[in-house]
């Protein structure tokens, strides 16, 4: 049984061979729409080094990308740690013993997850310019921020309570079998084992707060997507700046993917060799 899928069988030599034919099938007609695509650019110019070149110089970076890509860090930075916050608080209230708490927390994480991120950015954006509460030049990143921590957070509440929903009943039985009460083995066993379980749903999540720092272009923030926007008006060259900015974003979101890994593989070792050591021994006695 080791070696079988408990849900499906595994395919036999018919089927792999089809599957590797319809997979070199695939690639052949997708390696054929790239070339396509490429010679119709390079009919049209797009292929030229001299709109290339521009961006192996230091004017376009230092001027247009770089200051577009703290912009974005930052805003995303922010929204991870505030999203994490709103999560965490929300994610609790939904296991909370109260039906009032779990109730007001399910209504608050299900309607900002129903609120288009669009949306709730150009809302703040608008909204908050007519209470005066911050600086006009601040207003796009304090929109930005806050579309991203209500959706990205109530997401990442659900991460919460579906990742202690997820863990063995026996966690809960034993914590209470030692003396902690349901909210102690809530926050010091059964969220900490969920987190670590969620991380690679986690990084998922943080990859979306990234890229949508992009949707800041619509209320004028100036993040990556617009410098490289603006960069491309100027030089004549969009696409190549957009292409650029795209890569940009690919090598970042690889990067929090791949430190989302590690840090879960850390972990998972670290509670594992915890669990071994503090494991007491069995004793056998007798009469």
């Amino acid at each position: 049984m080791s070696g079988r899928s408990v849900l499906f069988d595994a395919p036999g030599p018919v089927t792999r061979r089809r599957v590797l034919v319809a997979n070199v099938v695939g690639g052949v007609l997708v390696a054929a729409l790239v070339a396509v695509v490429l010679l119709r650019l390079a009919e049209k110019g797009q292929l030229d080094a001299a709109r290339w070149s521009p961006f192996l110089t230091a004017g376009p970076w230092t001027n247009f990308l770089l200051p577009g890509l703290v912009e974005t860090l930052r805003a995303a930075a922010i929204a991870m740690v505030t999203s994490g916050v709103f999560g965490l608080v929300f994610g609790l209230g939904r296991l909370s013993p109260s039906r009032v708490v779990r109730a007001v927390c399910g209504t608050v994480v299900e309607f900002f997850r129903a609120v288009p991120v669009l949306l709730m950015m150009i809302f703040f954006w608008l909204g908050l310019a007519q209470l005066d509460l911050f600086a006009p030049q601040d207003l796009p990143l304090v929109g930005v921020v806050l579309g991203l921590t209500l959706y990205n957070g109530s997401v990442v509440a659900e991460l919460v309570r579906s990742g202690v929903h997820s863990l063995p009943k026996g966690q809960r039985e034993a914590a209470l079998a030692v003396g902690l009460r349901p909210g102690q083995s809530l926050r010091l066993v059964e969220v900490p084992q969920a987190l670590i379980a969620m991380l690679p749903a986690l990084a998922s999540q943080l990859v979306v707060i990234l890229k949508d720092t992009a949707l800041g272009v619509i209320i004028t923030y100036p993040e990556l997507l617009d410098s490289a926007r603006r960069l491309g008006s100027g030089q004549g060259n969009i696409l190549q700046s957009l292409v650029v900015a795209a890569v940009v974003f690919i090598v970042i979101n690889d990067l929090l993917t791949r430190l989302a890994q590690w840090l879960a593989g850390r972990a998972g070792r670290r509670t594992a060799g915890t669990a071994s050591a503090e494991a007491p021994a069995l004793t056998v006695t007798t009469r």
